[in-house]
């Protein structure tokens, strides 16, 4: 299975890390995912150990790949594709403890406001944006 030439778009949506192989492609071709520490194209043939830091949204995943596939599987046998390095779940899971810690200081209304106050609130931003501006 290792003597295969699998493109890189078509083992990132193998692995389930995006829906299509043509977001894949645009993802690759838009820096977010780059190939052993340097920006790939979407066509680039790709080899077991070889390292991709994958970004998806505000997160960074660097993973190993394991095996090649160029079948789409369920995620569980996907998962088996690739392992993600231990500082990059340890690195995740800090952003995920900012992000929830940054929530709770979030104002959160009890209700949704009706259409008075939502009004009132419209008028409150369009007061202060034209200070600003003035």
């Amino acid at each position: 299975m290792s003597d295969k030439k699998i493109r890189l778009d078509k083992w990132l949506w193998a692995a389930r890390f995006y829906k299509t192989r043509s977001i894949a492609r645009d993802m690759i071709n838009g820096g977010k995912v780059h190939y052993n520490g340097q920006r790939a194209k979407a066509s680039k043939t790709i080899e077991l150990g070889a390292t991709l830091n994958i970004r998806q949204g505000d997160v960074i995943k660097q993973v190993k790949i394991e095996q090649l596939s160029e079948q789409r599987r369920g995620a569980p046998i996907a998962a088996l594709l690739y392992t993600e390095t231990a500082e990059s779940i340890k690195k995740r899971d800090a952003y995920n403890e900012l992000r929830r810690l940054s929530l709770q200081n979030a104002p959160h209304p009890d209700k949704k406001p009706n259409k008075k106050q939502r009004r009132e609130l419209i008028q409150a931003k369009i007061q202060r944006n034209t200070a600003i501006f003035d």
